[in-house]
C-alpha cells in the first residue's frame, strides 16, 4: 500500500520512517549529542539509496524502515556498514536518474542510479577508494556543468560533458590541487548561473556571465571563490 513517510537518519545513523510528510522545520527528537542528518519525503514503496564514505551504496525499501515511535534503530542493523564508514548522503531512487560521484582526492564520474542499486545487506561497491581516501560527494545529476570546491576554496567549473559515466571505478580528476583535495561538487544548468546561502542565509548567486573567470577544462586548479561563499566549502 502506498501511503506517504518522511524518513530520517540522524547524525549518528539512526533512522525510521514518520507517517506523512512533515514539514522540514518539524521538531523531533533524538538521542542526547545526536542531532539530524538527513531528512526526506518519500513513499512506502520507494526504495532509498545511501551512499557511504567507503564508496558503498546501500538499497533500503522505505516500507521496511522502522516507525517513527522512538527514535528508529541504527542503520547498521540493516546493511553491512563499517564501523569506520558513515552515510554521507540519504536519497530517493529516481529510475533512469543519474548521480555524481566523487572522493575527496578529486576523483569522480556519473552513476547511473539503476546500476547503483543493490539487492544485498553489503550493498555495491561504485567508488573505489584507496586507504587514507573517503568519498565525498554523491549527488543528483540537473544541467549541463559541474562546479567543483577544492578545501583550499578555489572553484572550477567545467562542462559535464567532460566527465565519464561509469558503473563502477575510480573516475577521473575532477580538479587539481597542491595541497588538500575535494570539499564538494554539484552540477547545475550554466544559463541559470550558480547559487548559494551565503553566511547570513540569504540566497546569493552569480549570472553565467560573471562566471567566466571561474570556467575551465576539467582537472584544472581553478580560482578562488566568489565573494559570501560559504565558510564550510559547500554549495548547499
Amino acid at each position: 500500500e502506498r501511503e506517504s513517510v518522511t524518513v530520517v537518519c540522524s547524525k549518528m545513523g539512526w533512522i525510521r520512517a514518520l507517517k506523512g510528510h512533515l514539514d522540514p522545520g518539524a521538531e523531533l527528537k533524538f538521542k542526547d549529542g545526536d542531532g539530524p542528518a538527513f531528512f526526506l519525503h518519500a513513499e512506502t514503496t520507494d526504495k532509498v539509496l545511501m551512499f557511504a564514505s567507503n564508496g558503498r551504496m546501500f538499497t533500503l525499501q522505505a516500507s521496511q524502515l522502522p516507525g517513527g515511535r522512538g527514535m528508529g534503530e541504527p542503520v547498521r542493523l540493516m546493511v553491512d556498514l563499517p564501523n569506520e564508514a558513515e552515510p554521507i548522503a540519504l536519497m530517493l531512487h529516481v529510475p533512469g536518474g543519474k548521480l555524481l560521484v566523487a572522493s575527496d582526492a578529486g576523483d569522480g564520474f556519473i552513476l547511473s542510479e539503476d546500476e547503483a542499486l543493490a539487492q544485498t545487506r553489503s550493498g555495491r561497491q561504485v567508488l573505489n577508494v584507496k586507504t587514507g581516501t573517503r568519498a565525498t560527494v554523491c549527488r543528483p545529476v540537473a544541467g549541463d556543468s559541474v562546479a567543483v570546491v577544492g578545501q583550499n576554496r578555489k572553484v572550477l567549473i567545467f562542462p559535464l560533458a567532460e566527465l565519464p559515466e561509469m558503473g563502477r571505478g575510480k573516475g577521473v580528476r575532477l580538479q587539481r590541487y597542491k595541497d588538500g583535495g575535494l570539499s564538494d561538487a554539484i552540477t547545475f544548468d550554466l544559463a541559470d548561473g550558480l547559487g548559494w546561502l551565503d553566511p547570513a542565509g540569504r540566497r546569493r548567486s552569480v549570472s553565467a556571465e560573471d562566471l567566466a573567470e571561474w570556467r575551465g577544462a576539467r582537472a584544472g586548479a581553478g580560482r578562488m571563490a566568489p565573494r559570501g561563499f560559504p565558510k564550510e566549502n559547500r554549495f548547499d
